[in-house]
């Protein structure tokens, strides 16, 4: 959503934002062309898979050259957008596998969505409160996969 980490950032300063990596790379390939497909996503991949920030910058310089002339949008979206899209750098590979997609999140955000469009009404916040909280206790006792080799 457009603004929202500035609205997150105007209540909570302290907090990192992390644009959804996944999320970032469909809308970088709508526009390729199919035969391109592979070849832009696997250097995509070099610049988010690099080990450190500045290596993906480079990682990105390099994606520029090669791939700018043809889409240019790509690499400018990703200038753009570098400040909420490189947090997950300041962790270890273990927690950037985990925070690198934001689908965890937008499944519990359907499932309250869901939640609250089938009742449609409501007499008090207080039943707007319990429904959201309904929605997450029921969500919640559906995650069972443990993330893959965590270990705690």
């Amino acid at each position: 959503l457009k603004g929202f980490p500035d609205a997150i950032s105007a209540v909570y300063p302290q907090t990192r934002i992390q644009l959804c990596i996944v999320h970032m790379v469909r809308n970088s390939l709508r526009f390729v062309s199919w035969k391109d497909y592979k070849a832009v996503t696997r250097d995509l991949k070099a610049v988010y898979g690099a080990a450190t920030e500045e290596a993906a910058l480079q990682e990105l310089e390099t994606f520029a050259r090669v791939w700018d002339e043809r889409y240019p949008q790509i690499s400018r979206s990703w200038r753009a957008n570098w400040a909420n899209l490189s947090t997950f750098f300041a962790y270890p590979d273990d927690i950037r596998k985990v925070i690198y997609t934001t689908n965890a999140i937008e499944s519990l955000n359907s499932v309250i969505r869901h939640a609250i469009k089938k009742r449609k009404v409501f007499p008090t916040d207080d039943s707007v409160r319990k429904v959201v909280w309904l929605a997450i206790q029921s969500a919640s006792k559906k995650w069972t996969m443990p993330i893959q080799n965590w270990r705690l």
